[in-house]
């Protein structure tokens, strides 16, 4: 007896993703903008000397043209918004009240104090610290005498060149250059170190405050629970 071969089964196409079928529609969407603008563009170029484009047609085809540009503008628009709110400033307000560690080279004076830990990623024979203030202006500078490569705490006093004390509030940044043996330039990277105060966004970009200053929430490089030693009285606050 002679059995017919089954049939060949062809596996379904798996489904599209959101992220698929957006990207499939603005690519459309693109090519019909960039089709209608070439269409439009020859017209004027070939049309009649003698009987020319209606003035209202043609400013109902340039209202139709810009409506389609900023539809493309609002799709990326509403991306960014919905990105920085899934991932952004859900995932930063769990940052509230715990200590962490940022790459950031900016803090802010407190109690008469400021302070930063710097990791240097090699030796260096010569070294140079620097604090600026919200101007760029230079109100203090010393040379450390560890320069072993890792990390490198460091505390300010507050008191700027001729030694007085500038007062609680003002936001500083640490500057710090490094060389080694042989006159090559070390990669030095600022960081803070601090809890957790405050959460917001700012022309679309999540930030958060630590020590007074506010930090790229995607710059946190450690979190950990607090101290239950250390107290903060910076007012917690979340802002959309």
């Amino acid at each position: 007896m002679t059995t017919a071969p089954a049939a060949a089964t062809t596996p379904a196409a798996p489904a599209a993703s959101n992220t698929d079928t957006t990207a499939l529609g603005r690519a459309r969407l693109a090519d019909n903008f960039n089709t209608f603008l070439s269409l439009l563009t020859t017209q004027l170029k070939n049309q009649d000397p003698l009987s020319p484009l209606d003035s209202n047609q043609f400013t109902q085809q340039l209202v139709q043209m810009t409506g389609v540009e900023q539809q493309l503008a609002s799709n990326d628009l509403l991306k960014q918004l919905v990105a920085n709110t899934g991932t952004g400033i859900s995932t930063a307000v769990s940052l509230i009240g715990k200590d962490v560690r940022a790459a950031s080279d900016s803090t802010t004076l407190s109690g008469g104090q400021a302070k930063w830990t710097y990791k240097l990623d090699a030796a260096a024979t010569d070294a140079k610290i620097e604090v600026l203030d919200a101007n760029g202006k230079v109100v203090h500078a010393e040379a450390p005498t560890d320069n072993k490569i890792g990390d490198h705490p460091f505390a300010w006093d507050g008191k700027d060149m001729t030694g007085n004390q500038l007062p609680d509030g003002g936001t500083y940044s640490l500057r710090v250059t490094a060389v080694d043996a042989a006159g090559k330039a070390v990669t030095a990277t600022p960081y803070v170190l601090g809890r957790v105060t405050g959460v917001e966004q700012i022309d679309g970009s999540t930030f958060i405050t630590i020590n007074g200053a506010k930090v790229a929430w995607e710059k946190v490089t450690s979190i950990s629970e607090p101290d239950p030693t250390q107290t903060v009285t910076s007012p917690t606050t979340t802002t959309a």
